[in-house]
């Protein structure tokens, strides 16, 4: 069984078809791509899967249960997450505390030994902190662990904004262009860190992006959109080869 599974998917504003007829299905541990030009439909796909925009029609199925009426909060429960294209961290709170804002909701005591300090608080802190610093890790970032998110050079910044989504134990992280902005040599670290994340923690990844040497790098299987419908699925090379894709993707 495919981990997502996304068939006959559609959202429209007003007169608008904003996403038509999109079919998807991604296995666990895959590394997926989501591409096509600026317009085609791919941030309005992951804001369907979740949750921020109810689709139309369609559905959209993690592990065998359907997420469509579920919310946000819901469907992070239910094992996605997401990074997204302009940064989104805490800027005036450090980066531990940034990874630790996406761990709270796994912790499990009751509000009031957090007021008064039970010991079960400072067990709680105590697991989160060295959770927290584990995934830091595994970003090369737990050097920087006190710094203030705000100070971090951009490229760590992006990776920081990874760690966070990764700390909510997802199942499935969506990635809305994570080489945005990145030189050549935060890029070609950035894909070794993608690769290290999927391997050491077993998820399934999705992303956007436009730089196709990440694309090409590290995805096994792509679809491409197209004013919202579908243009081409498969493998990186049979779909940069597909004539229809040069056309409208790479505008040759």
């Amino acid at each position: 069984m495919a981990l997502l599974e996304v068939k006959n998917l559609g959202i429209s504003f007003g007169g608008l078809r904003a996403v038509d007829n999109v079919n998807l299905n991604i296995d666990k541990g895959q590394l997926y791509g989501l591409i096509g030009p600026n317009g085609a439909g791919k941030t309005t796909i992951f804001n369907l899967l979740t949750g921020v925009y109810r689709p139309t029609d369609g559905t959209i199925k993690i592990d065998g249960v359907n997420i469509v009426g579920k919310s946000p909060s819901e469907i992070c429960q239910a094992g996605i997450a997401r990074t997204f294209q302009n940064i989104r961290l805490f800027k005036k709170m450090s980066v531990l505390d940034n990874v630790k804002t996406a761990l709270h909701n796994q912790m499990k005591y009751p509000l009031v030994t957090s007021f008064i300090r039970l010991p079960g608080y400072f067990k709680a802190e105590k697991e989160m902190n060295e959770k927290a610093m584990e995934i830091l890790k595994v970003f090369d970032l737990d050097g920087q662990a006190d710094y203030l998110a705000s100070n971090l050079p951009y490229g760590k910044q992006r990776k920081l904004e990874i760690a966070r989504g990764l700390a909510t134990n997802p199942k499935l992280l969506l990635l809305d262009e994570p080489a945005a902005g990145m030189n050549p040599n935060e890029t070609a670290e950035l894909m070794e860190t993608i690769r290290l994340v999927r391997d050491h923690y077993q998820i399934t990844i999705l992303l956007i992006e436009h730089d196709m040497k990440l694309v090409t790098g590290i995805c096994e299987k792509l679809l491409v959109l197209n004013f919202g419908t579908e243009l081409a699925a498969g493998t990186p090379e049979e779909v940069l080869n597909n004539p229809e894709v040069i056309t409208a993707y790479l505008g040759e």
